[in-house]
């Protein structure tokens, strides 16, 4: 039988500016029936542009330079999908070929109700009536384990959960019985539990219908327990390939040894991660990984240090309650508890990490902190001080003292300003230094502190990488000199040595300055990593907490257990 699809000699580029960059050059996959490749590597390195040229899917801007993809269906009929007709090439968009999105919300119409979404693509390619196709939906989404099918068939996108939103999109792609299923970051933004979950769906759904999948994701992990085989992708190149076996345990090319290496892992603790940018350069990569570790006695002995002290900040039976929305004739409020009666005391100089699930409450309680939700109860002390008893006065100079970087750099930077206005601007709110000048120098020196260049000053945020306007957003926190940072998905987003380096930068910061974090995410490798102690949140109230090293290799709470359990390790 011949393959699935053959990608052979692909290369693509974009004009931009009046300008050519590369986005593929010479690469050749191939994809077998039933089998599942993994195509890793960074952003930019090619994985999305390569996926989005097998359904001729590639922006105006993209062109392609040479190459062929010869797609095998399951009549063993071999067509080059670059050289077909669009009239033909649509025939088998969602019908041979099926595709799940990174972003489910940007991809469903949200206009129009799920159900109906999915009857579509039936109707369009089987000849289903209305009926036949309601009726295949409702079975769909119970494959895809979506609870209430008939209510999400009424639903409208925004009115379900993200892990939701995302089965729904995987109905769509196989409502059709594709030979076909391509999935680009379909789990990124999902929590470890619902990641787990969509996983082993997609496995069971590859083994029912016989499907070929090209797995696209920046996370190695998943990558390691889903595919057959993997392919990495390095500048548009294709760098290493093999079984999944060979190459997440025996590695040869130095991207793939730094990809590998700069993810935290569950056991031991470097003093700092390695970036993939140290393989590149080095010239035994054996040097890299010799990076001293943290060692027991050492972190007891600095623990001992941060917590013979009063408390930093303290908090008591807090709560935040946000009010249910209602039929317009019940006039019975009802509340979610987004924050149930928490206690717990932060000390000067640690990190505190949060985990939890999305709607755990972890992102509720770090605004509450800092008074950008109002709690509904409960006591915040803050350096000794009662934050609901200062005047606004004394609270607005109060709140130099405290900042937040936020998950999406890109949204939380105005677009319309340069990058050194926007470190700038709080420089002005709160009136510190005298001239333009030395506000111009204080950007300047934050800039390279956190690793960016003073000519960036007048940059656009539009003009950076990921990773470049996450460290702007965290100059930017650094503006009014604070003591008391909170982190809050704040390399969530990012590829694993784009995260590294910020996470070395955030550890660096905290021991130039003193700094003290709240960090935040879902992933527990991350957390695990910076965190002294840990938080774990359940539904608005804490499930356990504890020394970090201790809770991760001794939990306690069965949900912990449960969310360590979800996490994908390597072979």
């Amino acid at each position: 039988m011949k393959s699935l699809i053959q990608i052979k000699d692909l290369s693509i580029g974009f004009i931009s500016d009046n300008k050519y960059h590369q986005a593929t050059e010479s690469v050749s996959l191939c994809i077998e029936h039933g089998k599942t490749l993994g195509i890793v590597g960074e952003s930019g390195s090619g994985k999305s542009v390569t996926a989005l040229s097998i359904l001729r899917l590639l922006p105006t801007a993209a062109k392609i330079d040479s190459g062929e993809i010869l797609f095998s269906d399951k009549d063993d009929n071999t067509i080059n999908l670059l050289k077909i007709s669009n009239k033909n090439i649509q025939k088998i968009r969602g019908n041979k070929i099926g595709m799940i999105f990174q972003e489910p919300m940007t991809s469903l119409n949200p206009v129009m109700k799920c159900g109906k979404q999915v009857t579509e693509s039936m109707i369009l390619h089987l000849g289903y009536t209305y009926k036949e196709a309601k009726r295949r939906t409702l079975e769909l989404f119970n494959e895809v384990m979506l609870p209430r099918p008939e209510s999400i068939f009424n639903s409208y996108p925004h009115q379900i959960s993200g892990g939701q939103k995302q089965r729904v999109m995987i109905a769509m792609a196989v409502a059709c019985n594709p030979v076909l299923l391509i999935a680009d970051e379909p789990t990124t933004a999902l929590d470890v539990t619902v990641q787990k979950s969509i996983l082993t769906l997609m496995k069971d759904l590859q083994q029912k219908y016989n499907m070929g999948v090209l797995y696209i994701s920046h996370d190695l992990g998943v990558v390691a327990n889903i595919a057959d085989e993997v392919a990495v992708m390095y500048r548009g190149k294709i760098v290493e390939t093999g079984t999944a076996d060979q190459v997440f345990n025996h590695p040869e090319h130095p991207y793939t040894k730094g990809l590998i290496a700069c993810r935290p892992g569950m056991s031991g603790r470097p003093e700092k991660l390695p970036v993939v940018a140290d393989f590149i350069n080095a010239t035994n990569t054996n040097d890299v990984l010799k990076i001293p570790e943290v060692t027991p006695e050492k972190r007891a002995q600095e623990h001992k240090r941060i917590y013979n002290s009063e408390p930093f900040i303290n908090i008591e039976n807090l709560k935040v309650y946000f009010e249910e929305n209602t039929s317009l004739f019940n006039f019975k409020k009802k509340y979610i508890k987004a924050v149930d009666n928490i206690c717990f005391d932060v000390f000067k100089g640690e990190t505190l990490g949060l985990v939890g699930e999305s709607g755990s409450g972890k992102t509720t309680l770090g605004r509450a902190l800092l008074g950008l939700i109002k709690a509904n109860d409960g006591k915040i002390t803050f350096n000794g001080l009662d934050l609901k008893k200062l005047p606004n006065n004394k609270l607005r100079k109060l709140r130099q003292n405290m900042q937040i970087i936020f998950q999406d750099p890109y949204s939380s930077l105005n677009p319309r300003i340069t990058i050194g206005e926007a470190i700038e601007e709080p420089m002005k709110v709160h009136g510190l230094y005298k001239s333009h000048k030395e506000k111009q120098e204080k950007v300047t020196e934050l800039l390279e502190r956190v690793g960016l260049k003073p000519e960036h000053y007048h940059r656009f945020p539009h003009e950076f990488s990921g990773g470049q306007r996450q460290r702007i957003c965290i100059a930017r926190a650094l503006a009014l000199n604070p003591g008391f940072i909170i982190c809050d998905e704040s390399v969530s987003a990012l590829d694993v040595s784009i995260q590294a380096q910020v996470l070395n930068l955030l550890n660096k910061l905290k021991k130039d300055f003193g700094f003290t974090y709240i960090f935040i995410s879902h992933d527990l490798s991350v957390v695990r990593y910076m965190s002294d102690r840990m938080i774990v949140m359940k539904n608005g109230k804490i499930a356990e907490s504890g020394e970090a090293d201790t809770l991760i290799s001794n939990p306690e709470s069965e949900y912990t257990r449960s969310l360590i359990e979800a996490l994908p390790v390597f072979l």
